[in-house]
């Protein structure tokens, strides 16, 4: 075996990205928390710190070695390969190629599995058991995020030896598939499985604190950089390359998305500033080292404009999508992830420089359609793979312990009931905050 030799400028970067993507998930609390009524605030916050509190101790136990431990039948790594995070002296050659310690890799993962189940806390908001959502992030995370993880990153059917390998090499750079389609499909169909809240559609259910949602959407713009740029494991010119079209994405996809509600309902709102900017950062995220600065301001464009249609989708169709996961993370993971195949101009590191390669160059960089075919059948894959396995999970959940709070329960206000506490003394006494 090769001798290991510490890089310790990739060993920090990585502990700050480390950092910056597990503060992402007291971002999303805030930005879910505020989002909601007042009398289920904390029990949606509750929900983010909720997902920290498990879904760590499982990544470190077994989750890192089903994601990336040797390939059992193309869906998942061996999870006894290093169980505990431990016997990891052969693991992961690629991290030891930039110089990186395997258990700073290890923490950087967790944080990405503690995100995705948190994520898609928001399409139950105020009608669902704590108990059956702790429940279900465990088991979720270990039949649904791990192997995707594996299929995508570790080698699986997903990766560049998989389904899509007489065409090309499918992209998910930071985890548009692993991450947003995953997340948002589990967020439709729990969403579906739980039924609509008291009053969804016949009655306002208006955001309770919109500063809390801009402080959110900040805190998750900040995290973000350690999510896209950190994926590339290194401080280099692809990480600078990622980190700038992170920035551009998010940018304009909030003007995109205040220019689309300005045309539709006559005023752009601070609620769809901060929606605008993650569903920007949620598309831009698989192809943050895959296309040009123009790629991203392109993909960040089409995604402000979709989300923000596609939010209303829940009213037309009918599914109570409480806090638009669907309409953010599901339509925009899907937009960056095919879009690829239109802008990718993927780039490496050359002496500091992100230099673009033509050999991956997308449909519009005169690359053919190769690349757009393997980005929608990987899509597709993600789609009904995660909308299966999580109609199975949510489904027996359902039929054993329940799903849902009884409709007094949730008239009453889910946080006293459940957690014995409202966020506002005012909640409960003189007048229910935020009901209106």
């Amino acid at each position: 075996m090769e001798e290991f030799v510490l890089d310790t400028g990739n060993t920090a970067w990585m502990l700050a990205s480390s950092a910056l993507v597990l503060l992402m998930t007291p971002g999303l609390a805030f930005f879910y928390g505020g989002m909601v009524r007042g009398k289920s605030v904390l029990n949606m916050m509750m929900m983010s710190f909720g997902a920290m509190g498990l879904i760590a101790p499982i990544w470190f136990l077994y989750g890192y070695s089903g994601a990336f431990g040797t390939d059992i039948g193309g869906i998942i790594g061996n999870p006894f390969e290093f169980f505990g995070s431990n016997n990891l002296d052969d693991a992961t050659s690629f991290v030891s190629a930039v110089g990186l310690p395997v258990l700073v890799f290890i923490g950087f993962q967790a944080t990405f599995a503690i995100i995705t189940v948190a994520l898609i806390s928001g399409s139950v908001a105020d009608r669902m058991k704590f108990s059956s959502w702790l429940v279900f992030a465990a088991v979720w995370v270990t039949f649904v995020y791990i192997p995707m993880a594996h299929m995508v990153w570790g080698g699986g059917l997903l990766g560049a030896d998989g389904i899509t390998s007489s065409i090309a090499t499918p992209i998910d750079f930071a985890g548009g598939t692993v991450v947003h389609i995953n997340a948002g499909v589990a967020g439709l169909v729990l969403a579906i499985l739980l039924g609509r809240r008291k009053g969804f559609g016949k009655e306002p259910m208006r955001p309770h604190n919109l500063p809390f949602v801009m402080l959110g959407a900040a805190l998750l713009w900040f995290g973000w950089f350690g999510f896209n740029a950190g994926s590339e494991l290194a401080a280099d010119g692809t990480a600078g390359r990622a980190w700038v079209n992170t920035t551009a994405a998010a940018a304009i996809a909030m003007i995109a998305w205040l220019a689309t509600e300005k045309v539709r309902d006559g005023h752009a709102t601070s609620l769809g500033a901060a929606s605008g900017i993650v569903a920007g950062l949620v598309a831009i995220t698989p192809a943050a080292a895959a296309v040009d600065t123009v790629g991203a301001l392109a993909i960040g464009i089409i995604a402000g404009i979709l989300c923000a249609l596609a939010v209303g989708l829940k009213y037309k169709y009918g599914y109570d999508d409480s806090l638009d996961v669907v309409g953010v993370h599901l339509v925009g993971g899907l937009t960056g992830t095919v879009l690829i195949g239109l802008f990718a101009h993927v780039g490496d590191n050359v002496n500091g420089t992100w230099i673009p390669d033509g050999a991956m160059n997308g449909l519009f960089y005169g690359g053919g359609v190769n690349q757009l075919l393997a980005q929608i059948i990987v899509a597709l894959f993600a789609v009904v793979f995660s909308g299966v396995l999580t109609f199975v999970i949510g489904s027996i959940i359902k039929a054993t312990m329940g799903l849902r709070i009884s409709q007094d329960d949730e008239v009453s206000g889910i946080d006293l009931v459940t957690h014995g506490e409202t966020a506002y003394e005012t909640l409960g006494t003189s007048r229910n905050f935020g009901e209106a």
